[in-house]
Parts: structure tokens; sequence; C-alpha cells
């Protein structure tokens, strides 16, 4: 049997016993507890799960903020933060290799938000909004970015594997909890007569493909009997996009915004991911929670 083979059959395993142990249960713990408990939550992933965008920082190597979508699901009943390890750049693999090790047995809620920076997407906005326009140095990032998306016959792309592989790899740690993966928004608005429009429909279209890619690997772990859903955010983002009307809910890059905070969400957008998570939550995990609180 193959390692990935190994792990789905361990995971298959956990969840039986899982099952019927009667786990995600929910409860109230300090902060330092280690012990079974309900609430018990850890943040995974990279930039958009640690808080960029939305000064104040805690700290300048990761940029986690108050203000990020962790912090925002901690202050709501019966969900505790335990752990936020959330890191700006992190790719899937600096999430398996440096951020599982803050689950726990006693996890009960895990958020991820991953994939962009295995694209590169920050090199793709720079080359697509650069000024002066470089256009075909805007198509090649881009198309380099939709190669790792292609999915061949008969198989999954190159990060649908990745994903695939992680998310077996957090049910392995955290085999009592709900995993829940987040996808990305749209970052513009399409506006007609616009002269990048163009442009920033293929930005656009790019993380369409990143989240279906992102949808699809959640979806192949859920049939291997995973924990884990897939919240989609680009409704709760339309039309507080670049260029939009409504309340902005992603930084614009400058001159009008800033380089660091550029193409992130705003204060605003994080509370519009917190709230597509909540409402995310299988009611049965909530119910557990109210059953032993």
């Amino acid at each position: 049997m193959t390692a990935r083979g190994r792990r789905l059959l361990a995971r298959l395993v956990t969840t039986l016993v899982a099952g019927l142990a009667g786990i995600l249960t929910a409860g109230a713990l300090p902060a330092a507890a280690d012990t079974v408990g309900i609430g018990q939550y850890v943040a995974l992933g990279d930039s958009y799960a640690a808080g960029q965008g939305a000064p104040p920082y805690l700290n300048e190597d990761c940029l986690q903020s108050l203000n990020g979508y962790p912090y925002l699901l901690d202050a709501q009943n019966k969900i505790h933060l335990r752990a936020n390890v959330a890191c700006t750049g992190a790719t899937t693999s600096d999430v398996s290799d440096e951020q599982l090790s803050a689950l726990k047995q006693s996890t009960r809620l895990v958020t991820l938000t991953v994939g962009a920076a295995d694209l590169g997407l920050s090199q793709v906005l720079a080359a697509c909004t650069a000024v002066p326009p470089t256009p075909t140095q805007c198509q090649i990032e881009i198309n380099r970015a939709l190669g790792l998306l292609v999915v061949p016959p008969g198989g999954e792309s190159v990060l649908g594997g990745r994903l695939t592989d992680l998310y077996a790899e957090v049910a392995d740690a955290a085999p009592n909890a709900l995993i829940v993966v987040t996808g990305y928004p749209l970052l513009f608005e399409l506006i007609e007569g616009d002269p990048a429009l163009a442009l920033k429909t293929q930005i656009n279209n790019a993380t369409a493909a990143l989240n279906l890619t992102i949808e699809t690997a959640v979806e192949s772990a859920q049939n291997s009997g995973v924990n884990i859903v897939y919240v989609d955010v680009t409704a709760a983002f339309d039309g507080h996009g670049i260029g939009g009307s409504g309340v902005p809910f992603i930084n614009p890059p400058p001159p009008v915004g800033t380089a660091r905070e550029a193409f992130h969400p705003t204060a605003a957008g994080y509370v519009a991911y917190a709230e597509a998570i909540s409402a995310a939550l299988p009611r049965s995990w909530r119910a557990n929670q109210e059953r032993v609180a």
C-alpha cells in the first residue's frame, strides 16, 4: 500500500472511531488547556488567514492581526482560538512542515486558507498591475500559475494533489476536528469601459480556477471520510472588490493603497470572511456544542 493509501485508511478508521465515540462535543476551556473539549480552534494558512491587510499587526514575520478572521471567530460563543499559526506567504508545504504541530487530539475546529502562494499569486499581481502595464509578462505569469491547476485526463492538478495530501495530514494531526477550508475572493469589480478590464478579468478568472481546485480537493477529502467543508467567500465580497461601489473589502494597490496591504482584505473584508465561515459551520457541529454547554 502506498503512503497516501495508508493515510486514507488511517483517516477512515479515525473517522469511524470518532463517530462511535461521539466526538465534536463543545465546551469552553481555559486558554492553556490541552484536555479534550469543545471549541478548541486552530487557524492554519497564509496571509489571508493571518490577517494581512488589516493592521495593526501582532508581529512582522507573519503579519497576524487581531482584525483577521481567526480572532473574529474567537470572539464568538463556543469557539476558543487555541493557536493561530497562519503566516503570510505560507504555501501548502509550509503549512505541512511548520504549522501542523499546533494541532492536537483536543482540537475541534481547524480553519485553513492556502493555495495562492503555491501559484505565486503575488508575482501575477505584480506583473498584471505594473505601471506602465506589461500585458505580455502578465500573461506569462497567469499561464505559469494556471499550469499548476491543469487537470490531466484521469488525474488531478499539481496543486490539487498538494491540497489533497495536506487535508489528509491535517485530519491525521487533528482527528477530532471539523476542518473548514476557505477559498479566495475575486479581487476586482469588472466595469465596462475600464482600460484594464481584460487584465482584471484574467486575474479574477485565475482566482476562480484556484477556488475550483480547492473545492474539488475538499470534495475528494470528503469522499475519503475526512470531516471537512469548503467555504466560498466570493458572494460575500461581491460588489466590494477593488473598483466597486460598496464598502471596500479588498485593499487597492499603490498609489491609492499601500504595497504591504495591497490585494488583501480590509478589516471589513475579514468580517465578511468570519461571517461566511460561521454560517458554514454544520448545524450538527453547533448542536453538539450546545448539548454540552
